[in-house]
């Protein structure tokens, strides 16, 4: 574990272990993972002892965020802005100059979330046993290319096969960023980097209209809709160069670590979140422990209940907008704010997350936004377009629902495998919600479409009591960590430093070693298992967060 020696000193150690045991029984856990992650044996080879200051520490993680979350983020940008490209172009007459009929507008939207749901379980096999980063710059050259291609596609059938193969390819983006958060920040790190790529998914908001816009007023020869998905699949596809240079694979092997003890210091870093960094075994112990652990099935039902309001929303906003009475360039324009809404939302939930030293409140006030929104919606007169529009922007902090979900799931499971089931899980079901969303909005009932928004409101309101439910589910599991952690000789109750400053963990985790050798307790046995590729399940360390 990370000793600290004086305010500017750390010494890490890393000590051999047993199998840990049952409180319960006395016998070794069956499931434990016999085998150290990556990161575990590159410490021992280097003897198990790092000794850094805090400005090495600071400056180790500069680098991590300019190599890491930076790629993440452009990513991230590019993949929104090509998925977003066809409610872009709907504004522009995309359904009339492809002869659109009935839904299959709508189908345009739920086929790429239909083919991430189908490609999920091959994608997150591959996380597991692939490099990342060559996993993730195939899917991104690929679906920037697929972007390019969807300008000459004429019909129906053309556009239905370019859109599944975005979504094939796109499927692995999400996962793989999730897997990325995990290997490279602590847990008290983790959901500003998730915000941070959430942001620049909120950008795109900004920036794909503008782009629409400028390229709509563009005098050529192909239709307006075929000019927004050359420039989207173009701008991607030139990025990509820059994020293969930046991008690295994990930290065992990333270059940018090469220099003096940085690779052992962002190594020894992560030891403090008990979920190690990266294991390359497939265990279908940890696939077994997925489905027995009711959170699975929570956060799964929370996924559906945000991505069917987000994909019908996400997929009509613009033809909304247009149905309030404006033209499809102000329509357009009338997006921007979208974007700027989200960006606030996350900057205000983050920050109120770090002031109340919780997360599911926060979450939960940001869902009574779009409910009241919506219901506004329904029943604000439709001869008036400022107040309807007014009531679309009170609906959108729904921008930052999903990206706060994810924040907290994150931080709930251990485990390469587990972690990667479990998202994978609750991406399937949000890919589920994204292919309903659409088609919720019925073509009959526009420009109101009373169904759609009837059926989001019902969605947020089970979300809401999802949310309260699992705050509940959380605090029971942490009482049954610490009675585990008493029957271990360990300190019975840990408090949960990934909602602390650094500074404030600093000191809550000098007085935790003081209390433990005044008690006699063993302290390199509180982190003796964070590099056990261990599910939260199996390591007694482990805090769940609320």
């Amino acid at each position: 574990m990370a000793d600290i020696k004086d305010e500017t000193k750390f010494e890490a150690e890393h000590v051999d272990h047993p199998l840990p045991q049952d409180p319960e029984t006395g016998r070794r856990k069956r499931h434990a993972n016999t085998q150290l992650d990556d990161a575990a044996r590159i410490l021992q080879e280097q003897g198990g002892q790092v000794e850094y200051t805090v400005e090495d520490r600071n400056r180790v993680l500069r680098k991590i965020d300019i190599f890491v979350c930076i790629p993440m983020c452009m990513v991230y940008l590019l993949q929104q802005l090509d998925k977003g490209t066809v409610s872009n172009a709907a504004v522009f007459d995309l359904r009339e100059s492809a002869h659109l009929q009935g839904s299959q507008y709508s189908w345009l939207s739920s086929c790429v979330y239909l083919a991430q749901l189908c490609f999920q379980p091959l994608s997150s096999y591959a996380l597991v046993v692939f490099p990342v980063k060559y996993w993730v710059m195939f899917n991104f050259i690929a679906w920037s290319c697929v972007t390019i291609c969807t300008a000459a596609a004429k019909s129906f059938t053309g556009l239905l096969i370019a859109r599944i193969l975005l979504g094939a390819f796109e499927a692995t983006i999400l996962p793989s960023f999730v897997l990325i958060t995990q290997m490279w920040w602590t847990r008290r790190e983790q959901s500003y980097r998730t915000i941070a790529y959430q942001v620049a998914n909120s950008c795109a908001a900004i920036f794909g209209p503008l782009l629409s816009y400028g390229v709509g007023h563009a005098n050529s020869s192909i239709h307006p809709y075929q000019a927004i998905f050359l420039c989207m699949g173009a701008l991607s596809l030139g990025c990509a160069p820059l994020v293969w240079y930046l991008l690295p694979n994990s930290p065992t092997t990333a270059k940018f670590l090469n220099k003096g003890n940085d690779r052992l210091i962002a190594l020894e870093r992560l030891r403090e979140n008990n979920t190690g960094t990266k294991s390359s075994k497939w265990k279908w112990n940890q696939v077994r422990e997925v489905y027995t652990d009711p959170k699975t099935y929570m956060w799964a039902a929370m996924y559906l209940c945000t991505s069917i309001p987000s994909g019908g929303f996400g997929a009509f906003s613009g033809l909304i907008t247009k149905g309030f009475g404006f033209s499809s360039f102000q329509s357009i324009l009338m997006q921007i704010p979208t974007g700027v809404i989200g960006i606030i939302t996350l900057l205000i939930a983050i920050f109120a997350t770090n002031r109340w030293k919780t997360r599911w409140i926060v979450i939960a006030i940001v869902v009574l936004f779009p409910i009241a929104g919506a219901s506004a919606m329904v029943k604000v007169n439709r001869k008036s377009p400022g107040s309807l529009l007014a009531a679309f922007y009170v609906a959108y902090p729904l921008a930052g629902i999903q990206p706060l979900l994810y924040s907290w799931a994150n931080l709930n499971a251990a485990g390469t495998t587990k972690r990667v089931v479990v998202f994978a899980t609750m991406f399937v079901f949000q890919c589920a919600g994204n292919v309903i969303g659409p088609q919720v909005y019925l073509t009959s009932e526009a420009p109101v479409y009373h169904t759609g928004l009837y059926v989001d409101i019902g969605c947020w309101a089970v979300l809401f009591l999802l949310i309260v439910s699992m705050s509940f589910y959380l605090k029971f599991l942490n009482r049954k960590q610490a009675a585990r952690r008493k029957a271990l000789g360990l300190p019975e109750n840990l408090e949960d430093m990934s909602i602390m400053t650094t500074e404030e963990a600093t000191k809550y985790k000098v007085n935790l070693i003081e209390h433990m050798k005044e008690h006699g307790l063993d302290e390199a046995k509180l982190y003796e298992n964070a590099f056990d590729d261990m599910t939260d399940f199996e390591n007694p360390a482990f805090i769940y967060v609320l």
